[in-house]
């Protein structure tokens, strides 16, 4: 047990109550730490969101929370177009641009004069600006925790984008953001990444890194295997469909798959769960339910007899992935989407890339009720063994542990 220590988290946006992955990320780490430590926090918020109820889930577990509001969250879809258009002939990224906040910057400054703290967790590198904002002063060790790879996610992105504009405007911003990224590797004193697959890619760039795997996990008391009657034929995918890798993901998998699949499961339905635009509201047919968000997808898990991740972009690795693997649920995924989980192609769950063998997979698992039970188990047991939120936050104290040494010396 290492001794108690204060422990300061910046970040883009609340983490609790978590709705999406990168919040059950902040969520797990943040509440385990929280046990063991004094853990205070300092975010940005978009007023659009549910500010107090955020504000009091956060504060059940942080010592201190302070909530700085951030303009450039709220913007429209023509505010944000307009900045994307700005940000073009502009040296910083867009997401700097969207990340930038005066006062977060001169806040984290007070924090620092006022507390001796024994570490400071940066969470994505569109937030690192606020570190390298800081000027001269004393600073405790700081940790840039890598969700994913930023530029690597907008480099697949530009390769899966159709339209003429998106595909300009990722040519020009991608590489703006992988030097602010590359900057951000060197001025941390480590960064912590989900997967082996993202530190090997970090370590390639820069070498001399200080890094550590912190995985993502889940809350194994929370997400458990269900008595709930599965609906026969029955699919899920969740998560946030405003996120690009998800979205491109429906639609390649309701465009390519889901015809191949009718044809073998005629019955087939898909239950599309989570932040939806409207956008992708026009993909809804008789074979595909978007339901939207709700407050706990569990039991829309539970009645699947099959969870999805057809992703072709991303990186880190995908809680949904982890959330259905600790409901103890057969998964068909692509290679990509299952990145960085120690699965294995019909040990845990099944693996497919092209439209026809996807959904053959799907089909193979809606037939056989046996396989979907001992894959299920089989990713149940895999989550039980690696994947526990206590396991990955005491690899992030060790991290911290590291970094202590490292002053000592």
């Amino acid at each position: 047990m290492s001794a108690r220590k204060k422990l300061l988290f910046v970040a883009p946006y609340l983490p609790s109550p978590p709705e999406f992955g990168a919040q059950r990320r902040m969520h797990g780490l943040m509440s385990d730490l929280a046990m063991r430590h004094d853990v205070s926090l300092l975010a940005l918020t978009n007023r659009n969101d549910r500010i107090q109820t955020q504000l009091k889930a956060s504060r059940e577990f942080c010592r201190e929370v302070i909530s700085i509001d951030n303009p450039a969250f709220s913007l429209g879809n023509r505010g944000k177009r307009l900045l994307q258009l700005r940000s073009l002939a502009s040296p910083k990224s867009f997401e700097w641009h969207t990340h930038s906040n005066r006062k977060l910057t001169a806040t984290l400054r007070e924090l620092l004069a006022r507390e001796t703290w024994d570490a400071v967790t940066v969470e994505f590198c569109q937030m690192a600006l606020h570190r390298e904002a800081l000027g001269p002063m004393t600073l405790p060790p700081f940790v840039l925790d890598e969700h994913n790879i930023e530029f690597e996610i907008l480099r697949r992105t530009a390769q899966s984008e159709s339209g003429a504009f998106r595909k300009l405007y990722n040519a020009v911003n991608a590489p703006k953001l992988r030097a602010e990224e590359l900057r951000a590797w060197k001025l941390f004193d480590a960064t912590s990444v989900t997967s082996a697959v993202d530190e090997a890619m970090l370590k390639k760039e820069q070498p001399e890194a200080l890094t550590a795997v912190i995985p993502n996990a889940v809350d194994l008391e929370q997400f458990v295997p269900s008595a709930q009657l599965v609906e026969p034929d029955s699919l899920i995918f969740f998560g946030a469909m405003n996120y690009f890798p998800n979205s491109d993901g429906l639609t390649f998998f309701v465009r390519e798959v889901m015809p191949a699949l009718l044809k073998l499961r005629p019955k087939a339905k898909l239950r599309v769960v989570g932040h939806t635009p409207d956008a992708l509201r026009k993909l809804a047919s008789d074979s595909v339910e978007v339901i939207g968000f709700v407050p706990d997808v569990r039991t829309h898990i539970a009645n699947a007899a099959v969870a999805i991740a057809p992703l072709r972009v991303g990186g880190g690795t995908r809680l949904k992935i982890l959330e259905a693997m600790a409901m103890g649920k057969a998964i068909v995924s692509t290679r990509l989407g299952a990145e960085g989980i120690d699965v294995q192609h019909e040990r845990d769950c099944l693996l497919a890339d092209e439209p026809a063998k996807f959904a053959a997979e799907i089909a193979r698992l809606l037939e056989d009720a046996a396989l979907r039970t001992r894959l299920g188990i089989a990713a149940r047991r895999l989550a039980e063994e690696q994947y526990g939120w206590p396991a990955t936050a005491r690899k992030l104290e060790e991290l911290y542990e590291r970094l202590a040494a490292r002053r000592v010396g």
